[in-house]
Parts: structure tokens; sequence; C-alpha cells
């Protein structure tokens, strides 16, 4: 569950960076960014170990792409990128009894976890980017995240349910044994 995490979540930093670079708001913040959705799915479909495969992945992204002279907003951006959507995770369990199985996540619960990760994970990095420097943090920026975050989570949610509408077969194209 560890390396699915890591795999999927590298594959997509780099569809967003062929997509989506020229529409950067600053390194590290897109208006659209799909690894949002990854940490999401991840961390509701394998919990914890989700949670273990995005923080080894996110400081691979920020130590050797990102941020690669900064070494404390690498660190502990990487915790904050696993702490927010494991966080969702945990809430969701809590206050709708997730099942591991996602069977009794409705769209409607669903697009309730996107909206409160959309805001949990760029309010946990700018509260951090505040105490770091709160003279020359700019909170602009958490907006931007905010969407990006949304966008790409409901991007990747989609495209996957797409996929598994093509490859599964409809319920109603399955015949029944004649008695």
């Amino acid at each position: 569950m560890i390396m699915i995490t890591i795999v999927a979540f590298l594959t997509m930093v780099g569809v967003n960076e062929l997509l989506f670079k020229a529409g950067e708001f600053v390194p590290g913040i897109n208006w659209i960014y799909l690894p949002a959705g990854v940490r999401l799915l991840a961390t509701l479909l394998f919990g914890f170990s989700g949670a273990v495969g995005l923080l080894l992945s996110a400081w691979c992204v920020n130590f050797w792409l990102f941020f690669p002279d900064d070494f404390s907003r690498s660190f502990l951006g990487g915790i904050i990128a696993a702490v927010a959507p494991y966080s969702v995770y945990i809430m969701t369990r809590r206050f709708y009894g997730l099942q591991g199985s996602l069977v009794n996540l409705t769209a409607g619960k669903l697009l309730i976890c996107i909206v409160v990760y959309s805001l949990a994970s760029p309010l946990m990095h700018h509260v951090w980017f505040h105490l770091r420097d709160p003279v020359g943090h700019d909170w602009s920026g958490f907006w931007v995240m905010a969407v990006g975050d949304f966008l790409g989570s409901v991007v990747v949610f989609y495209t996957l349910k797409l996929a598994l509408h093509l490859w599964m077969p409809p319920q109603a194209a399955r015949t029944l044994p004649h008695q």
C-alpha cells in the first residue's frame, strides 16, 4: 500500500508538472493540483499506510523538485502534506463511520471530504508558513492552494469514477441465468 501510494503520487506530480506547470502560482502551489486527489484517495483507501507513502513521496518531491535549498520547508511541508489528508480520513471514520471498503462513502460525503481536505491542507501549510516568517508570509497563496487542491481532487476522483465505469460492465448489461 505504501509503494502504491508512492508510485501514484509521484506519477501524478509528473502529470501535474506536464499539464499545469505554466499555471503555477508559486513553486508548490498550483491552480489545479492533481496530487491532492491522490493524497485524499490514498488515505481513504489505505489509512495510515497511505499517509506513510504520502510522507515519503512528499519528501522526495519537496527535497528534489520544489525546495531543494530549503530543508525545513521540504521536511515540515512533507509532514503537513501527509498529516492533512490523514486527519480528514480520521474525521471521516469518526463522524461518518467510514468503513475500510468505502462502501458507505456516498457522493455527498466524498464531496464534504474533498472540501474539508481542500481547506485543511492549505490552512496547515499557511499557518506553518506564517509561524516561520510572520512578516514576510503572504496569505494570498492560501486560496490558490485551496482551489488547486479542490479542483485536483475533483479531477482525480471523477477520472477514477469514469475509468471504473468504463472498466466495469454496467449492472443492467449483466444477464441473469434463466430459470
